[in-house]
C-alpha cells in the first residue's frame, strides 16, 4: 500500500505542476531535497518565488490535505525555504511565499484547492 501511496503522491505533484503552469507560473524546481526535507515545487510568478507543498487525496477517508501541513511540517518548510534562498542567490530579490495545493483524485476529474500565501508560524 505504501508504494501505491507514493505513486499517487508523485502523480498529484505532476498534476499540481501542470496546474501552476496553466495558471501562469514558471516552475523552476520540483522535489528540491536536502537532508532536512523536501520542497515539492518551487515556482516564479510576477515578483514572487513560491514554495509549494502538494497534498494528494484519492479517498475522502484520509482526512483533509491541509491538515497534514501541521506546525512541525511548516517549521521544516521554513528552514528549507531559508536554505533554498541562501543557495540560490539569484532569487534573493524575489518575495518568498508559501502555498499549499490539495489535489483531490476522488472523482474522474482532479480537483485543485490552492491556498496562497500560507503563514508558516
Amino acid at each position: 500500500m505504501l508504494g501505491q501511496n507514493k505513486k499517487i503522491g508523485k502523480w498529484g505533484e505532476q498534476l499540481a505542476k501542470d496546474f501552476l503552469i496553466k495558471a501562469g507560473y514558471q516552475v523552476i524546481a520540483d522535489n528540491w531535497t536536502r537532508k532536512i526535507g523536501e520542497i515539492d515545487l518551487v515556482a516564479i510568478k510576477d515578483n514572487d518565488i513560491v514554495f509549494v507543498e502538494v497534498k494528494t487525496r484519492s479517498t475522502p477517508f484520509c482526512g483533509w490535505g491541509e491538515e497534514a501541513v501541521n506546525h512541525a511540517k511548516k517549521k521544516k518548510i521554513s528552514l528549507l525555504i531559508d536554505r533554498y534562498l541562501l543557495e540560490e542567490k539569484k532569487y534573493q530579490d524575489f518575495f518568498p511565499r508559501f502555498d499549499i495545493i490539495i489535489v483531490e483524485l476522488i472523482s474522474l476529474t482532479p480537483k485543485f484547492i490552492h491556498y496562497e500565501n500560507v503563514l508558516l508560524t
